[in-house]
């Protein structure tokens, strides 16, 4: 299809629309589903004429974004005709004067559904506001629940967004970035859409830190042939196996996303060239019989035993108990020719479409009730717990949903021998509780192999574990530390909020006779100062503390409220905009074009957060407060990772515009220890470089050291060239990076 241009006359836009649309009839045709052409032209033509003389932001024809998504829908979904339509319809209803009933009436109730699902959930999960944030990611999950091709078709927009999103301002792409990382690839990941996910994960990282982005894609396309080579000798061998043996089968070579690979770097603080799993290998092959599926993945995983090396302790089968999203492949790794670990995943081509696809796949393969749904259904219904009693702070909210999403998998036995799937990091309680709510508000302890195990205690895979229950017990408000499962938080939080109602009321009515005693205002202010004060994070915490008789209130702590205010940032992730409010109010920030950081002022434009100590140097955003004022976060930081999400409209885009000698950053030096080695690190940090020490901790044990310097430097360079330095002139020294 002809690339769009703004010069292009109408005659050749309609031609380059009808060409598009072509390209998603063909992948149509081309695939197993039963072939209504009719109702897709239709839906073309109706949204065609729906969307006439609107505009993208890029310019081109809006028709062209559901075109686009319907062929994501087909060629990387799957999903047939039913989806196809509302991909094209699913922005009708919010767009244009037509209504759900007028869908309805062209085109029938299932695919009107689905088009009402994907408008309660349009225009980003996120709104302005973090009630509507979590208003809006309660109606996907609930249209999830309901129909799963709902949030399929939604991903499918997503994913075209954010391949589209080089022409959105800056401060917005961090906006729809953020918010991508923040949920839309979690809720790939649990889907099972890996492919989807990976894409979604490097175009936000490709946008978020551009340079680094791009060193890393030169640094993969650098070692391409090397790579290609050490794999065809690796496979060498189990190829001529598999052919004598008789097998259908082709081998890929899989490079590690982007994104991964810098979460590798970031999170060891190692080098592109020290990471070993950057490339895997995947052997699919062509199984006509089910039943012998497995013992075709142990067959090849012999093929590969035969001539390598196998790590022992990486074997994973995902054949006999897949994962919740219905995952199945066997995992090993053995040692390459370069004397590097490979990872080998074996699947069966059915195994492969349902990695690839997740329950996409599980609707093709669906007819009636399927086993591999058996899991799904588990996950919604634990999704629907969440939505019944869902948190008040929707930050809250999108934690527990993230917690269910981001999690890992063990297995774990009954006394009866029934598994049950449990996050990773789950306890006896969070069993407790995922077996019934009863259960888990009686737990006094759990029996694992005849052993005593308290609440507690973390379960491992294979555990078979017995609940010991009591009827006097009852749930305890810091049982919350023991639960690493949203089921099992959110049915604590519910149950603790009942037994806490009366004992909040109870406080409240107190706290107003005080202010009444006193004689000063019930107001708003006055609570948060007080709240600050006692270091509280919400006001029904000052009730409990008042009902329980924790605390007394006293006339002294009113007239203190008056001399101490909280800093403007330091409780933001639970207040995000609170601040002591100005008489003279700043010019509004321009969020529509970079901002430039000044260090090098005597008084810099911008403030810096205490969670990540940015220096220049590094990709940074800023958030506007309601002052006006400019607080800098790494782009990376956790923090900024959820304000992104839930406060788009306060970002701006920000760029360095200097350096200056004010900024901490601490360094890690390991090593082989012998007498001297301090004095010449200290001698290349402050003599060779000219960098000030403003802080040292040095521990050495059996001959090895370690050692935390604290700087002060101009920016990040400098800090690099440090570690570089020290590596390459100080014999032992083997590590040197960055930690803060």
């Amino acid at each position: 299809m002809a690339e769009y241009n703004k010069n292009m006359s109408p005659e050749e836009e309609d031609r380059m629309i009808e060409e598009a649309y072509q390209d998603v009839l063909n992948a149509y045709l081309a695939s197993n589903h039963r072939k209504k052409v009719e109702i897709i032209e239709r839906a073309f033509r109706f949204a065609k004429s729906a969307h006439k003389g609107v505009r993208r932001r890029s310019g081109e024809p809006y028709i062209l974004h559901p075109i686009a998504v319907a062929k994501i829908v087909i060629s990387e979904l799957g999903l047939g005709s039913t989806s196809i339509c509302a991909a094209l319809l699913h922005d009708v209803v919010e767009d244009t004067e037509f209504t759900k009933e007028d869908i309805e009436a062209s085109f029938g109730s299932k695919i009107a559904s689905i088009v009402e699902g994907l408008t309660k959930i349009s225009g980003g999960i996120f709104g302005d506001k973090a009630s509507l944030q979590a208003e809006n990611f309660r109606k996907l999950l609930l249209s999830m629940s309901t129909d799963i091709r709902v949030v399929l078709i939604k991903m499918a927009d997503r994913l075209h967004n954010m391949r589209t999103l080089g022409s959105m301002r800056p401060e917005k792409q961090y906006k729809i970035a953020g918010e991508t990382l923040y949920v839309y690839a979690p809720l790939a990941h649990r889907l099972g859409l890996y492919k989807i996910k990976d894409e979604l994960e490097d175009l936000a990282f490709k946008y978020e830190h551009p340079q680094k982005y791009a060193e890393i894609i030169a640094k993969v396309s650098e070692s391409e042939k090397h790579r290609e080579e050490i794999v065809e000798e690796f496979v060498g061998p189990v190829r001529k196996k598999l052919d004598a043996a008789g097998f259908k089968y082709e081998i890929k070579a899989r490079v590690k996303s982007a994104y991964s690979i810098y979460n590798k770097m970031e999170t060891k603080k190692i080098p592109f060239e020290e990471i070993y799993d950057i490339y895997a290998v995947r052997v699919i092959f062509e199984n006509d019989d089910d039943t012998l599926e497995r013992i075709h993945c142990w067959e090849i995983y012999t093929f590969f035993t035969d001539g390598h090396k196998v790590h022992p302790e990486r074997l994973r089968d995902w054949t006999s108990t897949p994962k919740a999203n219905g995952y199945r492949a066997l995992h090993l790794t053995a040692m390459g020719p370069d004397g590097k670990w490979i990872e080998v995943q074996i699947r069966s081509r059915k195994m492969d479409e349902i990695a690839e696809l997740g329950y996409a796949a599980h609707w093709k393969y669906k007819t009636g009730v399927h086993e591999d749904d058996t899991e799904l259904d588990k996950w919604m219904n634990t999704i629907k717990d969440i939505l019944a009693n869902p948190e008040p702070n929707a930050i809250d909210f999108l934690d527990t949903i993230k917690l269910n999403l981001f999690s890992a998998e063990i297995y774990v036995f009954t006394p009866k021998g029934d598994l049950i799937t449990l996050p990773a990091g789950s306890t006896v309680l969070d069993l407790a509780f995922a077996i019934h709510t009863q259960l888990g508000t009686h737990c006094i302890a759990g029996k694992i192999n005849h052993r005593l195990v308290p609440i507690s205690y973390k379960l491992d895979s294979g555990d078979q574990v017995e609940i010991i229950t009591s009827d006097s017990q009852t749930p305890q408000p810091e049982w919350m530390q023991f639960c690493n499962s949203a089921k099992a938080q959110n049915r604590l939080r519910a149950i603790l909020r009942k037994d806490r109602r009366h004992l909040t009321e109870r406080g409240k009515k107190l706290y107003d006779e005080f202010l009444e005693r006193e004689g000063v205002e019930n107001t708003p202010d006055v609570m948060t100062r007080l709240l600050g004060n006692l270091h509280l994070p919400h006001k029904e915490d000052l009730y409990l503390m008042l009902a329980n008789d924790e605390i007394n209130l006293s006339a002294k702590q009113l007239k203190d409220l008056n001399k101490t205010r909280s800093s403007l940032l330091s409780k933001i992730l639970r207040n995000p905009f609170s601040s002591k409010k100005q008489e003279e109010r700043k010019t509004p920030v321009n969020r529509k074009v970079i901002y430039v950081l000044h260090p090098d002022e005597d008084k810099p434009n911008y403030k810096l957060d205490t969670c990540c100590q940015p220096i220049p140097g590094d990709d940074v955003l800023g958030f506007v407060d309601e002052n006006e004022d400019v607080v800098v976060h790494k782009v990376s930081c956790p923090n900024a990772m959820r304000l992104k999400s839930s406060f788009g409209s306060r970002l701006v885009a920000t760029k360095w515009g200097g350096v200056a000698d004010r900024f901490l950053a601490t360094i890690s030096i390991d090593g082989i220890d012998r007498r001297g080695i301090l004095e010449e690190i200290t001698g290349v940090i402050s003599r060779d470089i000219g960098v000030n020490m403003v802080g040292l901790t040095i521990n050495a044990r059996q001959e090895v050291f370690h050692c935390e310097i604290t700087l002060q430097v101009d920016n990040s360079e400098t800090v690099e060239n440090i570690c570089r330095s020290l590596k390459e002139k100080i014999k032992g020294v083997k590590f040197a990076k960055r930690i803060s």
